[in-house]
C-alpha cells in the first residue's frame, strides 16, 4: 500500500510512526509545506491518553528528558484564591505520566523517531498541497515545490494532516469559509523564572469574560545554573476582533497587560511573569463547526484538518495523536482501504465532534467561571459554601469522560 501523508506536524508524524509499527511504512511519504522545520508555538499539555499512545510507540524516555511531569493542577480565582486542587498523571493513579512540554520539543521527538525508524527521505519538505484528483485506482495529489515547480504524487490512500488551513479539506468543503472566532484572543509566551508553588503544578487563574484568564505551567526544568524553569503561559482576553490565525504571529504586551497588571499573589507574581517573557505570540480562539464526514473514497482527514478545536483540557494535539493510533489500527486490520477508512471515521468522529462542542461551552476550567459568577468576583470564606466538592468533581470528570482520558479509559 502506498500512503501519502500531507503535513508533517504532530498528527502527521505520529501517524507515520503508528503506520511503521503496523508494518505499513514501506511505501509511505510525508509532504510538508515548510521549507525547513523551525520551533513554532509554545507549550502544550500532554494528558495521559496522549502519553499512553506515545509510550506504546516507545517514546516515553525521550519525552521525559525534555518535559516537566506535573503532579497537580490548581484552579484559582482572579484574586489568587484557590478553588480546587487535584493530582494528575501518576500522582492521581494513572499508569502513565502527564507531561507539559514545548510544542517544538514534542515535534522534535517525533521527527527524530520518524527519521530513525523510517528514514529522513520519507519526508519531502517545501511541498505545498494544491489539491487532489481521485479515481477507482487511487489518488493523485498535486504539490507546488521550491520555486513554484509543480509535481504530483500517486498513492493508494491520502491522509490530510495539514491543519486548520487544510487544502484538502478546503477542496472537500469549498463553502466552509474562515475558522469560527468565539470572541477570545490568546496571548502566549514563555518566561525563564524561579519555580512557583512546588515546581510541578499547572494552574488556571481567573474567569475569562469577567476578569480575563491565565493558564500557566512549567515546560522545562533546570534551564540554568540557578535552577530556573521555563514557564509557559497563555493570557486569554475577550475581544471583538480576531488576531491572525497563525501560530507564529507576534503579539504585544501592551495589548493585554493592563488586564493582569495587578495579578500578584503570594504564590506567583503573574504580572512580573508577563513582563519578563522571552517572547509574546498571539492567536485567536478559533475552531470549526463539526462536520459529519472525514472520509471521501481513499482520502481521509486527521487532526486539525478533521476537527480543529479550542485548545482546552490539553486536547488540541492529543486528539490528533489518538486519530493516528486508530487510523493505523484500522488500516492494518481491514484489507480493504475503504473499509479501513470508514472504520476509523466510525470510531473517532462522533467522540471528537462532541469534544469540539464541549470545549466551546464546558471545558474543565468552567468551575472558575461559575465560582466567580456566584461570588460576584469577591473573596469567599469557604469554597464549599460556593461550590461543593461533588459539583466540582462532576464537572471535571465529565469532561475527562468525553475526552476519553478518565482513568478507567486510560488504565484499562
Amino acid at each position: 500500500m502506498k500512503i501519502s501523508i500531507v503535513g508533517a506536524g504532530i498528527g502527521g508524524l505520529t501517524l507515520a510512526l503508528t503506520l511503521h509499527r503496523a508494518g505499513l511504512a514501506k511505501n509511505l511519504r510525508l509532504f510538508e509545506a515548510a521549507p525547513e522545520f523551525k520551533p513554532l508555538g509554545v507549550g502544550i499539555n500532554l494528558m495521559p491518553h496522549a502519553v499512553n499512545a506515545l509510550s506504546e510507540l516507545g517514546l516515553l524516555d525521550e519525552l521525559r528528558a525534555v518535559a516537566v511531569e506535573p503532579r497537580q493542577i490548581g484552579y484559582y480565582t482572579h484574586l489568587g484564591q484557590l478553588i480546587h486542587n487535584e493530582p494528575v498523571g501518576r500522582s492521581a493513579g494513572y499508569k502513565v505520566p502527564q507531561f507539559s512540554i514545548h510544542r517544538a520539543a514534542l515535534h522534535q521527538v517525533l521527527l527524530e523517531a520518524v527519521c530513525d525508524r523510517i528514514g529522513p527521505d520519507a519526508i519531502v519538505m517545501a511541498s505545498t498541497c494544491s489539491g487532489f484528483v481521485q479515481d477507482e485506482a487511487g489518488v493523485t495529489v498535486a504539490f507546488e515545490g521550491p520555486g513554484g515547480a509543480r509535481f504530483e504524487e500517486r498513492s493508494d490512500v491520502v491522509i490530510a494532516c495539514d491543519g486548520i488551513h487544510s487544502a484538502i479539506r478546503r477542496q472537500l468543503y469549498p463553502d466552509e469559509g474562515a475558522p469560527c472566532f468565539q470572541g477570545i484572543n490568546m496571548w502566549r509566551g514563555v518566561t525563564r523564572m524561579e519555580p512557583y508553588l512546588e515546581g510541578d503544578t499547572v494552574v488556571r487563574v481567573g474567569a475569562l469574560f469577567r476578569t480575563g484568564k491565565l493558564a500557566i505551567y512549567p515546560i522545562r526544568n533546570d534551564i540554568d545554573a540557578q535552577g530556573r524553569q521555563l514557564i509557559n503561559w497563555v493570557a486569554e482576553t475577550a475581544d471583538d476582533h480576531a488576531a491572525a490565525v497563525d501560530w507564529s504571529a507576534p503579539g504585544r504586551l501592551e495589548d493585554f497587560y493592563d488586564l493582569f497588571k495587578d495579578w500578584s499573589f503570594d504564590w506567583l507574581d503573574c504580572a512580573a511573569m508577563l513582563r519578563d517573557a522571552d517572547t509574546v505570540l498571539s492567536y485567536p480562539m478559533v475552531d470549526r463547526d463539526p462536520i459529519d464526514q472525514w472520509v471521501f473514497g481513499s482520502v481521509a482527514l486527521l487532526g486539525d484538518a478533521a476537527h480543529p478545536m479550542h485548545p482546552r483540557g490539553g486536547n488540541g494535539g492529543a486528539q490528533s495523536i489518538l486519530d493516528a493510533v486508530e487510523l493505523a489500527r484500522c488500516l492494518s486490520e481491514f484489507p480493504d482501504v475503504s473499509d479501513a477508512l470508514h472504520a476509523y471515521q466510525e470510531a473517532r468522529l462522533a467522540t471528537v465532534n462532541a469534544l469540539v462542542l464541549m470545549n466551546r461551552s464546558e471545558p474543565p476550567d468552567v468551575i472558575i467561571e461559575k465560582v466567580e459568577d456566584r461570588t460576584g468576583g469577591e473573596r469567599f470564606s469557604n469554597i464549599e459554601d460556593v461550590m461543593s466538592v461533588e459539583e466540582i468533581n462532576e464537572l471535571i470528570n465529565g469532561y475527562k469522560k468525553v475526552a476519553r482520558y478518565d482513568m478507567k479509559a486510560v488504565n484499562g
